[in-house]
């Protein structure tokens, strides 16, 4: 059993190294450590692990803060181009907020840029998702120049529903398919459960089909 530990140890510090050779400083490896939930505590043990000795809470402290101004400097970035379409939802995630758990939505918009890759818009605190955390969200992106949105497309939350009309008029607004196939199974039987999946597999290649394009198989 030791030995297995100890092979176990060599084969996870080693992977440890290789996965962290690819990042240019410290500050992008705390970036990369903390969205898959590792405590400071355990930072502390990874560094040591990497380099021979603990990085204190103090340093561990201050190199955040740098992260926290370069992320926010992309989060509050202008946008330049055209955006037509904005996809937008909510997330929620547990943050503990002085000494208590709580839940949080993070609202999230994604568009499809100009050389037709994916970029994340923007991303914020909510707290939940009503219509003035909508509002406020999307006033934030207009702010930062989202002009020219002509499509939004989301879960068809009253509260964000009612801030699309709010905050862009000129957009038409869209629910988005796989929520609603997801709404769909929520109040169906198991034993329909694969009907449903055949009848949103049809939707969507009737939906492709209007369009002149074939689907891709995920």
């Amino acid at each position: 059993a030791r030995l297995a530990f100890s092979i176990i140890r060599i084969i996870t510090l080693a992977g440890l190294r290789e996965f962290f050779l690819d990042f240019d400083s410290v500050e992008e490896i705390l970036i990369e450590m903390y969205p898959v939930g590792i405590s400071v505590l355990r930072v502390e043990d990874i560094t040591e692990a990497l380099w021979g000795s603990k990085v204190s809470l103090a340093t561990i402290s201050e190199l955040n803060k740098k992260a926290y101004v370069h992320t926010e400097a992309w989060r509050n970035r202008p946008l330049q181009g055209g955006y037509p379409y904005v996809y937008v939802d909510g997330i929620y995630l547990r943050r503990n907020w002085g000494g208590e758990h709580e839940n949080m939505a993070i609202l999230v918009a994604i568009t499809v840029n100009e050389d037709g890759y994916r970029e994340v818009l923007g991303a914020a605190e909510g707290m939940k998702e009503d219509k003035a955390s909508w509002v406020n969200f999307f006033q934030w992106l207009r702010g930062r120049s989202l002009d020219g949105a002509k499509l939004v497309v989301g879960d068809k939350h009253l509260g964000m529903l009612e801030a699309v009309g709010a905050v862009f008029p000129e957009a038409k607004y869209q629910r988005c398919t796989v929520h609603f196939c997801r709404n769909v199974f929520s109040v169906t039987s198991r034993s329909k459960s694969l009907f449903n999946i055949s009848a949103c597999a049809d939707w969507r290649d009737r939906f492709f089909a209007l369009q002149g394009k074939k689907p891709q198989k995920s």
